[in-house]
């Protein structure tokens, strides 16, 4: 049924409904315009915030290593001690001076032990020194970053509920507007839309000139627009051109302005003489 209706729909209606359909998606992009850069300000802080939690949860686990390392050069440390002191004992008992020297050579080399283990845990102390400074660095971003998007995003809200009611009534304009148009027309006009940078597929002609790219058009391509016979496309642009009468549009003929200066130049002349 969509289809016969679409069938039967002439060029001019055709540009009128494309023109239409423009002037609701125009209204459309200019309400997002509104909203400027808070969406992508609101995205861009939803990825940093995330990304200072997985660096603060990183930093953590690097400072609960280093903690388990303090805790097991400690446990070595009371372990070396602990054979220093049996090592020593076993001193009054020795029988012989190899017995001794094999003896000294064990203390001598757990107290070496426990000095390696004790540098150890100053390194280690400060690196989680380092560490919860970076976190607590980390921490102060996040919470500002956070107390930021909270504003962006009620900002964003404030402006998306303001413009919600009309946007709604576009929408439900620009799907009705669809179903009229034919669909191999239809697409054409996303694909030209799409690639436009100002968003407009249909333009009307403006001082001899498409309304899209500004360029000027042929008198015999005017012609051909104002008649209405096909759908006619600036060769320059890929824009659909369509005439602004039939637009709706009101412009200033250049041919009455020409006459006007004209006049005022006769008269000047007149009145010099």
């Amino acid at each position: 049924m969509a289809r016969r209706e679409n069938a039967e729909l002439s060029v001019e209606e055709k540009l009128k409904t494309l023109f239409q359909l423009q002037t609701s998606l125009s209204a459309i992009d200019e309400n997002k315009s509104l909203r400027g850069e808070l969406p992508l300000e609101v995205q861009d802080l939803e990825d940093e915030i995330e990304g200072l939690k997985i660096r603060i949860e990183k930093i953590q686990n690097e400072i609960d290593e280093f903690q388990k390392a303090v805790s097991d050069r400690k446990a070595d440390i009371l372990e070396a001690q602990t054979s220093v002191m049996r090592y020593k004992n076993q001193l009054d008992d020795v029988k012989n001076n190899r017995e001794y020297d094999t003896l000294s050579k064990e203390i001598e080399f757990q107290t070496l032990e426990i000095e390696l283990c004790n540098k150890k845990i100053r390194e280690a102390q400060q690196k989680i020194k380092e560490k919860m400074l970076e976190k607590e660095k980390n921490v102060n971003d996040l919470e500002d970053h956070e107390n930021e998007l909270d504003l962006k995003r009620s900002e964003l809200d404030d402006i998306i509920e303001e413009t919600r009611a009309e946007e709604d009534r576009l929408k439900i304009k620009v799907k009705e507007l669809e179903t009229k148009i034919d669909p191999r027309l239809l697409a054409s006009f996303k694909r030209i839309r799409k690639n436009a940078r100002n968003g407009l597929g249909i333009v009307y002609v403006q001082r001899d000139a498409c309304g899209g790219c500004f360029n000027k058009i042929p008198p015999q391509r005017q012609l051909d627009i104002k008649m209405h016979k096909k759908v006619i496309v600036c060769e320059y642009c890929g824009r659909i051109l369509i005439d602004p009468e039939l637009a709706g549009i009101k412009t200033d003929k250049p041919g009455e302005e020409k006459k006007k200066t004209r006049k005022r130049s006769i008269r000047r002349k007149k009145d010099e003489e």
